[in-house]
C-alpha cells in the first residue's frame, strides 16, 4: 500500500522524541529483548519460523538485520520518499506472510490462520519496541520525563496509516502502553511456543567467534534483564539480585563514556543526515493522504527543544565539563 505522509501535525519531524531516542546506536541493546517480546507471541513465532532464514541461514543474520535496521531508521529519520519506500518494503513483506499454527500453543488451537498484516500482530510487535526502547535509554543514555515518554508513544502511533492499522489502535500515550501491554500478558496469549523457544535460543546464544564471547555476555543482560518478569521466566532465563546488580553496573559505566563519544560513533548515519537537513532548515513538503482535501504542507514541530549534536559533551569541551560528564584529563 503506497500511503503518503500525513500533513502538519500529524507526522513528527524534526526535533522529535523519537528522533532523540531512535538516534542512539547503543539501543541496539534493547533489540533482541523487543524481539524475544515479539516472539513470545506464537503467530509472531510462526511466521518467522515459516517465512525468515534467521534459522536456516545463521551467517546471513548481520546482513538482514542491517536491511531491517536501515528500514525502520528510515521510518524515523527519513525523508518523505525515504519514509514511503520504508512503508512500501514493509508492506511487500508482509504480503507474504501468512499460514497457519503447526500445533496449538497457548490459546491458539492448531492451524489457527495468522497474516503480518493483522492489526492485532501489528499493534503487539510495535508496542515491544515502545515498551523496550526508552528502557533501554533510560538505562545507558538519560532518564526521561513522562511528557517525553508519552510523545514518543504519540509520535511512533503515526506510522498506523502507512502500515494499514486503523486509526486509534495504538497506544497514543504511556499509560495506554503499560495498560494494553498488561492486559496482554494477563491474557494468556504472550505463551512462548515451541517455536518461541527455538528463536530465543538462538538470539539468546547467536553463533558466532569466541572472541566475541565477552561482548555477547555482555548484551545477554539487557537482554533477559528487559523482559518482564512472566516472559523472562517462560524463556527459562535465569536471573536474580547478581545479574540486576551486574546490569544497572555495566550501565552506570557505559553512560559517560557515551556522553564522551563523538556523533560518528554515537549516532545512527541515518540520525545524522537528518540532523544535518534541520540545522540547514530543510522543510521538505509532505504530501497529503489521496481524498483528504489538504494541500501539500509542511509539517510543524513536535516542540520538543532537544539540540542536534555537533559534538560529543567532551569534545572540545572546558575541563569542568569534562569532568561532569565523566571524561579523563586531558
Amino acid at each position: 500500500m503506497d500511503s503518503p505522509l500525513a500533513t502538519t501535525d500529524d507526522w513528527p519531524v524534526e526535533r522529535s522524541i523519537a528522533w532523540k531516542i531512535n538516534s542512539e546506536v547503543v539501543l541496539l541493546l534493547g533489540w533482541n529483548p523487543a524481539i524475544l517480546l515479539q516472539v513470545a507471541h506464537p503467530l509472531v513465532a510462526a511466521g518467522v519460523t515459516d517465512h525468515s532464514l534467521f534459522l536456516t541461514d545463521p551467517n546471513g543474520r548481520p546482513r538482514r538485520l542491517r536491511r531491517t535496521l536501515d528500514t525502520m531508521l528510515d521510518l524515523t529519520f527519513g525523508t518523505p520518499d525515504e519514509v514511503r519506500r520504508a512503508a512500501r518494503a514493509i508492506n511487500a513483506i508482509h504480503d507474504r506472510v501468512n499460514g497457519e499454527l503447526r500445533a496449538s500453543a497457548g490459546p491458539f488451537e492448531a492451524g489457527r490462520r495468522y497474516s503480518a498484516h493483522d492489526p492485532e500482530l501489528l499493534r503487539w510487535v510495535h508496542c515491544t519496541v515502545l515498551d523496550v526502547f526508552p528502557k533501554t535509554y533510560e538505562l545507558y543514555v538519560a532518564p526521561l520525563t513522562d511528557a517525553e515518554k508519552d510523545r514518543y508513544c504519540a509520535e511512533a502511533s503515526r506510522v498506523a496509516p502507512l502500515l494499514g492499522i486503523p486509526d486509534g489502535f495504538l497506544p497514543a500515550s504511556m499509560a495506554e502502553l503499560r495498560a494494553y501491554m498488561a492486559r496482554m500478558l494477563a491474557s494468556g496469549a504472550i505463551s512462548p511456543s515451541a517455536e518461541s523457544q527455538t528463536l530465543a535460543r538462538e538470539i539468546f546464544r547467536p553463533r558466532a567467534p569466541r572472541i566475541l564471547a565477552p561482548a555477547i555476555w555482555l548484551a545477554q543482560l539487557p537482554m533477559v534483564g528487559l523482559l518482564p518478569p512472566s516472559i523472562r521466566d517462560a524463556y527459562g532465563f535465569a536471573w536474580d539480585g547478581r545479574r540486576a546488580r551486574l546490569l544497572r553496573d555495566t550501565a552506570r559505566l557505559a553512560r559517560p563514556l557515551l556522553a564522551c563519544m563523538p556523533t560518528l560513533l554515537r549516532h545512527w548515519p541515518a540520525a545524522r543526515r537528518a540532523f544535518a537537513r534541520a540545522r540547514r532548515g530543510d522543510r521538505p513538503t509532505y504530501p497529503a493522504p489521496p481524498g483528504s482535501g489538504s494541500q501539500p504542507a509542511h509539517p510543524t514541530s513536535s516542540g520538543s527543544s532537544i539540540p542536534m549534536p555537533r559534538r560529543a559533551p567532551c569534545e572540545r569541551a572546558p575541563a569542568s565539563r569534562r569532568e561532569k560528564h565523566g571524561c579523563a584529563s586531558e
